[in-house]
């Protein structure tokens, strides 16, 4: 599950990822590129089912196409978003945003990865966290941290692979579909993830 090397999420740079031989057939061939104007409805419709229907995201409201026109514009240079692209559709995104506001955290990110629902288990999530991993590395990051909903294992697994290792766990910090939820803090020291 190799993604060609990248120099940076540069605009018309693209990798190619490809499931080993079953999953050629059922995922096909999914490139990775960064994310373009024309790509922000396909990403608000990911994240919206995710918003109305899991705790993959805290956020409790969903997107307007206006919200996620600003937000993909706010997003440039080392915090662009990286898309998966399959038989010419979108089906999954990623960012880095800021970690914390105080300077000195300003080589940790923090990602966020989502796959639309009809392509879970293909190895998108893993295409797209690996790119995302080296264009923070190529931006010169030092660490990638990722707060998971703590149930959430799949995710948890997917950033095991990808080098991440968890830290810790933050209790009954959220509150979604009338119950308490935890979040599973994982962090990736970039230098020492697998190559």
């Amino acid at each position: 599950m190799a993604v060609e090397p990248r120099s940076g999420p540069t605009r018309g740079d693209t990798s190619t990822h490809r499931r080993g031989q079953a999953g050629d057939q059922a995922a096909g061939e999914v490139r990775i590129r960064p994310a373009v104007d024309s790509d922000a409805e396909a990403i608000r419709a990911i994240y919206n089912h995710e918003v109305q229907h899991s705790t993959a995201t805290f956020d409790l409201v969903m997107r307007s196409s206006a919200d996620q026109r600003s937000w993909l514009a706010s997003r440039s240079g080392a915090f662009s978003v990286l898309v998966a692209e399959w038989k010419g559709e979108v089906v999954g995104f990623a960012s880095i945003s800021p970690y914390k506001e105080r300077a000195a955290y300003r080589t940790t990110v923090e990602d966020s990865v989502y796959v639309r629902r009809d392509r879970h288990g293909l190895g998108i999530g893993r295409a797209l966290l690996t790119a995302l991993l080296d264009a923070a590395e190529a931006s010169g990051f030092h660490v990638v941290m990722a707060r998971i909903e703590a149930g959430g294992t799949a995710s948890r697994a997917l950033h095991q692979a990808c080098g991440f290792h968890l830290v810790g766990i933050e209790r009954e910090v959220g509150r979604k579909f009338n119950r308490w939820l935890d979040t599973a803090l994982m962090q990736c020291l970039l230098h020492e993830r697998p190559r």
